[in-house]
C-alpha cells in the first residue's frame, strides 16, 4: 500500500497556518476598521492587534490594499446576506427594489467603514488594482460584489421582463446604484447640504439620514422607469 509522502502532510499544515494567519489578519483590520475608521487603520497597528510584526503582515499580503479589498468581502458578504433577505420574490416589483434598496443604505449607515473601504478601492483604476492585488484576491473582492450586484440587477431584470421597468441594461443600472449610492451616504454621514441662499452666496442646510434613504430609493424607482404601479 502507497504512502503520502511525509513531506505533503508538512505542506497541508503549512498552508492551512498560514490560511489562519492570514484570516486572522484580516479580522484584526475589520475590527480596526469597525472601532477607528479606515483612514486610522496602519500597518503598524494591524499587525500589533494580532501579535506580530509589519514585516509578517507583508509574507501574507501584497500590501495595504490588499488587506483593505479582502476586509470588504467581508462587509460584502454580510451586505448580500441583507440584500437577499430584502428581495422577497412574492413582493410586487417596485416594492422589492424599494426593500433592497433600503437594505443596502440600512446596512451602510450601520458600517460606515464598509463605504469609507469600498471608496477607497474605487478611487484606484483597473491596472492600478492589478499591480497592487493579487489575482486571487481580485477575484475574491470581484465574485463579492458581483454577487451583490446581481440581486439587485435581478430585480430589475425580472421587472423589465414583466413589463413593469423600463431598462436598456439591468446590469449597469445595478452598478449606478451601488455606486451613486455610496456617494450620497457621505451626505448622510456628514448631515450637511450646501446650497445657495443667493447666487454666489453659499449656505448649508442639515440633511437625514432617512432623507439620504428616501432619495436612494425614489432615484433607484425612477431609474428603473417603472411602467405601471406594482
Amino acid at each position: 500500500m502507497a504512502h503520502a509522502p511525509a513531506t505533503d502532510g508538512r505542506r497541508s499544515a503549512a498552508a492551512a497556518r498560514r490560511r489562519a494567519r492570514e484570516a486572522e489578519i484580516v479580522a484584526a483590520t475589520r475590527a480596526l476598521f469597525d472601532e477607528r475608521g479606515v483612514r486610522d487603520a496602519q500597518i503598524e497597528d494591524i499587525a500589533k492587534s494580532v501579535g506580530i510584526n509589519r514585516a509578517i503582515v507583508y509574507r501574507h499580503f501584497t500590501g495595504k490594499e490588499e488587506i483593505f479589498a479582502l476586509t470588504l468581502v467581508g462587509y460584502l458578504d454580510e451586505l448580500r446576506t441583507d440584500l437577499l433577505e430584502a428581495a422577497d420574490d412574492a413582493l410586487p416589483h417596485a416594492e422589492r427594489l424599494s426593500r433592497i434598496v433600503t437594505a443596502f443604505v440600512d446596512y451602510a449607515l450601520a458600517h460606515p467603514a464598509f463605504v469609507d473601504c469600498a471608496q477607497a478601492l474605487m478611487r484606484r483604476s483597473g491596472p492600478e488594482l492589478l499591480d497592487e492585488i493579487s489575482e486571487s484576491a481580485l477575484f475574491r473582492l470581484g465574485r463579492g460584489i458581483s454577487s451583490c450586484l446581481s440581486v439587485l440587477s435581478s430585480c430589475i431584470r425580472d421587472g423589465v421582463e414583466r413589463g413593469v421597468f423600463d431598462v436598456a441594461d439591468p446590469d449597469l443600472l445595478a452598478n449606478t446604484l451601488y455606486a451613486s449610492g455610496l456617494g450620497a451616504l457621505q451626505l448622510a454621514r456628514v448631515g450637511i447640504l450646501v446650497t445657495e441662499a443667493a447666487p454666489g452666496v453659499p449656505t448649508v442646510g442639515e440633511i437625514s439620514a432617512d432623507q439620504v434613504r428616501a432619495y436612494l430609493v425614489d432615484s433607484a424607482l425612477a431609474l428603473a422607469g417603472r411602467r405601471t404601479p406594482a
